[in-house]
């Protein structure tokens, strides 16, 4: 309900949060140092418009939210302890994983394209090694042509023979 939210927040309509994660430089950071920025008091010289709060890592230091975030809020299952920085870590976690739900399935995607990857280069490695030691070991050796003269009796021409072209192995 968008009224109820505005009534909630001195009229501000919340973002939708979903993709905050990405949209903002810093990412996790940005927010988590958003929602454990507020100061008891704003620094003396600190200006702040009326119906803001003052929170120094929001550019222009005045923000529309209010704190959000205190100490024994929530209790959790395994009695960690329920500090601001802990539910605010958990607020970036959830939406980090809002922003990129199918990030775990491209990281499990990602073990099994490094198992192939590794397979097929460790068979390509004993091809390399195994199959081409013919080819590497292969001994090329030139034999030049040599001539003979040879002269037949019954042709007044002396006739050249050659032997020995090409390459042997």
């Amino acid at each position: 309900n968008d009224e109820a939210a505005r009534a909630a927040n001195n009229g501000a309509l919340p973002p939708d949060l979903s993709l905050m994660v990405k949209a903002r430089h810093g990412g996790c950071n940005y927010i988590f140092s958003l929602l454990t920025g507020y100061p008891e008091e704003p620094p003396a010289g600190a200006v702040v418009q009326e119906g803001l709060n003052f929170n120094p890592y929001f550019p222009g230091t005045g923000i529309a939210m209010a704190r959000v975030l205190y100490d024994g809020l929530v209790e959790y299952d395994d009695k960690t302890p329920a500090t601001t920085s802990q539910m605010a870590k958990d607020v970036v976690e959830f939406l980090n994983w809002t922003a990129e739900p199918e990030m775990d399935d491209r990281k499990k995607m990602g073990w099994k394209v490094m198992a192939v990857a590794g397979t097929l280069f460790a068979l390509s490695v004993w091809v390399k090694r195994y199959k081409w030691t013919v080819v590497k070991t292969r001994k090329l050796v030139y034999n030049p042509p040599t001539t003979k003269a040879v002269r037949n009796p019954s042709s007044p021409r002396t006739e050249v023979h050659t032997e020995g072209q090409g390459f042997l192995k």
